[in-house]
């Protein structure tokens, strides 16, 4: 017979891998500031596999606005620029023969309104996992109960220990949306 904490161990550990599927999705939204992250999805063809740009060459932000890509092997520059361009970043690389560089434009403010509906969708979709992380906890514990003959006063505790736990997650979704709104908005 398994007590609640196992449940709601099982139960933490989901909301916890939609926190961090929440930061990792924003953090590939563009915000008007240069972040290498921006390049993580982008893959090129190097002696025969795909690979992402931080393997072939040494990527820097020497200024808020442009990100730096230095290839290791001089062949990578065209693989690099075509990889970028094909992206859906939608931001033309410079190349000057020893840096790629990107620019990153300013955001316009309509722009910045789409990307905060954008971030919102997202948070909405890590709240959703979150009850349903709840929710199927709750199930578990009402078949303990009936299958597994777990006391009801321990499912009682379980189920409000596990509210908290849901109430404090999505506190802590709806401060990263806030975060990011906020880098987002700033001019």
């Amino acid at each position: 017979m398994a007590d609640a904490k196992t449940y709601l161990n099982d139960a933490e550990k989901r909301m916890n891998s939609a926190i961090e599927h929440l930061e990792d999705t924003l953090a590939h939204i563009r915000a008007g500031k240069a972040d290498i992250r921006l390049l993580d999805g982008i893959r090129v063809e190097s002696y025969g596999s795909l690979m992402p740009i931080s393997n072939v060459a040494a990527v820097t932000t020497p200024d808020p606005r442009s990100i730096a890509i230095r290839p290791w092997d001089k062949n990578m520059f065209r693989p690099i620029e075509k990889a970028i361009i094909d992206s859906s970043l939608g931001i033309m690389p410079e190349n000057n023969g020893e840096i790629i560089r990107i620019g990153i434009p300013p955001l316009t403010e309509e722009r910045r309104k789409q990307l905060t509906k954008q971030c919102k969708g997202e948070a909405e979709e890590a709240k959703m996992s979150i009850r349903n992380a709840r929710r199927d906890t709750i199930e578990a514990l009402k078949k303990a109960v009936k299958n597994d003959g777990m006391p009801e006063d321990m499912q009682k505790d379980g189920e409000a220990k596990l509210q908290k736990i849901h109430d404090k997650f999505i506190k802590q979704i709806d401060e990263i949306l806030a975060a990011k709104n906020k880098e987002i908005m700033t001019v």
